[in-house]
């Protein structure tokens, strides 16, 4: 599967789409032009999973809502649930161990954590 342009009109619809990873990059990033045939690589051989791509230059203020300060920036989200954000570049090997924890993960122990979270920051 080949990666989808996320925008901010689509952003919600296509990280609840089961495993969802999304490279925060701009065409003028070296790292970004470099991470960028690792994670095509990624997005052929995982084709369960959803690999998107923000354009932090067009998508400037979805990117300000992420508080993206540096790219490229990798983050996983599943089930609509954000589990992991990290800016740098990643070797191909780090990207499958990741895609690999993401799978692994109990939903349902997140789901109740989040929950709690939730509900210590509303007391």
């Amino acid at each position: 599967m080949a990666t989808v342009n996320v925008t901010e009109q689509s952003f919600q619809d296509v990280v609840t789409q089961g495993i969802v990873l999304l490279d925060w990059w701009a065409s003028w990033c070296g790292p970004c032009r470099a991470f960028a045939p690792i994670y095509e690589q990624a997005s052929n051989k995982h084709p369960d999973v959803v690999f998107g791509k923000v354009d932090t230059e067009a998508e400037q203020q979805l990117a300000g809502a992420f508080g993206i300060r540096s790219i490229p920036t990798l983050m996983i989200f599943r089930d609509g649930i954000l589990i992991f954000a990290q800016p740098g570049m990643l070797p191909a090997a780090a990207l499958e161990e990741l895609i690999t924890k993401a799978r692994a993960l109990d939903m349902d122990e997140v789901r109740r954590k989040v929950a709690e979270q939730e509900a210590k920051t509303t007391e």
